[in-house]
């Protein structure tokens, strides 16, 4: 789906007009009939203020161009219901809800974090817990959060 299309049907969901929206999000109502005909695109602040508004993913908004993965974990994050939240309730696309929470880390270190994946994730290969803790930490090691 393009994005005008998206962002006029996440309007008529929330049942609201042109100018009820225009008014939310500070802008004028012709900005936002550019957007739905495909004239033009919100910048990036208005996108964030859209997130917000809809309650979805700045990726959601653009019809999930990218493949978001958590970057403290490797969880791939297929819907907004799985991505992280800061404080003032806006998304980070960058983690999970499990990772990343009103802006705190649950996992204050790699070990504690796989320490948790040791106990938790399937072992179909039934290798020991050390093959596994470097299979984990290398993959680990090349996200964002623990580089």
């Amino acid at each position: 789906m393009e994005i005008k299309d998206i962002l006029k049907n996440l309007r008529e969901e929330k049942k609201l007009t042109q100018d009820e929206l225009a008014e939310h999000v500070m802008v004028t109502r012709q900005a936002v009939s550019r957007w739905e005909t495909g004239e033009t695109q919100p910048n990036t602040d208005t996108l964030k203020l859209l997130s917000r508004e809809y309650n979805v993913s700045i990726n959601t908004l653009l019809g999930s161009p990218r493949q978001l993965v958590c970057q403290c974990c490797g969880m791939p994050l297929n819907d907004d219901g799985m991505i992280g939240k800061e404080p003032d309730g806006s998304y980070n696309e960058e983690y999970c809800k499990w990772c990343y929470t009103d802006g705190e880390f649950a996992y204050k270190s790699k070990d504690t974090l796989l320490d948790y994946l040791l106990g938790h994730m399937p072992n179909p290969d039934i290798l020991s817990d050390d093959e596994r803790r470097v299979q984990y930490d290398g993959y680990l090691s090349q996200l964002k959060h623990w580089r």
